[in-house]
C-alpha cells in the first residue's frame, strides 16, 4: 500500500498502523527524506520501500506511482494523505492568504500551488493507482482496492485564513465521491475522512501557545485528535470489509463541527 505525505504526523502514523497488521508500505515523501527515512526504520515487518515526488508535478506523480508497483508488486490500498498547507511565499511564516491582507500576486500564487498539490497531486495519483488496481488482480480473497483521501473540516467549517486549503479539500471530498461511483464497478471503494485539529509536530507551538485552550475547547472532549487516532480510522476505512462506505465523507472532529 501506498501513503503520501508518510514522513511525518498522519501519514507517518498511517505508514506504521499498516505495516502493524503486517501491510507492505510505500513511504512517500517530498523533501523530508531523513524523517521518511526514520519513518521507513521504525517499521516492523520487511518489504517495505521510500519513494520521493512531489505531488504538484504530474510526471513526478506519474513516476511515484510506476514506483510503488515495482516496489510492492501490487499496490492494493492508496492513502491520499499529502498536503500544503504552509506556503511562506504567500507573505507570512503561516502561509496565511487572506483576501483582505494579501496581494494579488501572493493570492494567486498561494491558490495555484496549494490546488496543484492538494487536489490535483491526488487525482492524478488516483489516476495511476486505480488503472493499475484494475489491471493487476488482487490476491485471492481481497478486493480489488481500496482509496482513502485525507480531507478536512475545514472543507465545512471554513478556512478564512487559508482559503485555498479549505477549497482544495472540499475539492478533494468531491472527487472521492465522484471515484467512488466510477470506480465501484471495478471493486474499488473509494472514502474520505475529515479531521478536525490533530496534535501532530508541526502543530504543537500553536496548541502550547495562547491559542492552545481555545483550540482544544472547540470539542466538547477538551482537546484534540492524534494522529494515531486519525490512522486507525483511515485503516477501518481501507479495510476489505468497509466496501459499503464507499462514498462516505467521515466527520471525525470530536464533535467541533456538526452539520
Amino acid at each position: 500500500m501506498l501513503v503520501t505525505g508518510a514522513s511525518r504526523g498522519v501519514g507517518a502514523a498511517t505508514a506504521r498502523a499498516f505495516a502493524e497488521r503486517g501491510d507492505r508500505v510505500a513511504v512517500h515523501y517530498r523533501g523530508a527524506e531523513e524523517l521518511a527515512r526514520e519513518v521507513l526504520e521504525s517499521l516492523p515487518g520487511e518489504g517495505h520501500a521510500i519513494l520521493r515526488a512531489d505531488l504538484a508535478d504530474p510526471g513526478e506523480t506519474q513516476a511515484l506511482a510506476e514506483g510503488a508497483v515495482e516496489a510492492l508488486g501490487r499496490v492494493d490500498i492508496l492513502v491520499n494523505n499529502a498536503a500544503l498547507f504552509l506556503d511562506a511565499a504567500a507573505g507570512s511564516r503561516r502561509g496565511d492568504h487572506r483576501l483582505t491582507d494579501t496581494d494579488y500576486d501572493h493570492w494567486v500564487q498561494a491558490w495555484r500551488q496549494t490546488l496543484a498539490t492538494n487536489l490535483m497531486g491526488p487525482a492524478n495519483l488516483t489516476f495511476c493507482i486505480a488503472r493499475h488496481m484494475v489491471e493487476v488482480p488482487a490476491a485471492a480473497g481481497l478486493p480489488t482496492g481500496r482509496v482513502v483521501n485525507v480531507g478536512s473540516r475545514g472543507a465545512y467549517r471554513g478556512e478564512p485564513d487559508v482559503p485555498a486549503y479549505g477549497a482544495s479539500k472540499a475539492g478533494l471530498h468531491a472527487f472521492g465521491q465522484s471515484m467512488a461511483v466510477a470506480l465501484a464497478p471495478h471493486g474499488i471503494a473509494v472514502t474520505s475522512i475529515a479531521p478536525g485539529f490533530i496534535a501532530t509536530d508541526m502543530a504543537a507551538s500553536l496548541l502550547d501557545g495562547p491559542a492552545g485552550d481555545g483550540i482544544r475547547a472547540q470539542s466538547p472532549f477538551g482537546r484534540v485528535a492524534t494522529p494515531e487516532e486519525v490512522a486507525a480510522a483511515i485503516v477501518t476505512l481501507a479495510s476489505p470489509g468497509a466496501e459499503w462506505a464507499s462514498g462516505a465523507v467521515l466527520d471525525f472532529n470530536g464533535a467541533s463541527h456538526l452539520r
